[in-house]
């Protein structure tokens, strides 16, 4: 990572940030009709294009 410039690091963060589960709030705002996020991405089977 020290390799990498501060923008990169910044928009890996952002993505890092984002790959998070739906918040329990809205499962039970929505009567579970919300449970799973649409954007989850796991770090082994896809690449992220920063």
């Amino acid at each position: 990572m020290s390799k990498l410039s501060k923008g990169r690091k910044i928009r890996f963060a952002k993505a890092c940030d984002q790959n998070r589960r739906v918040p329990q709030w809205v499962m039970v705002r929505t009567k579970r009709h919300v449970v799973a996020h649409p954007k989850r991405r796991n770090w082994r089977k896809s690449t992220l294009k920063v």
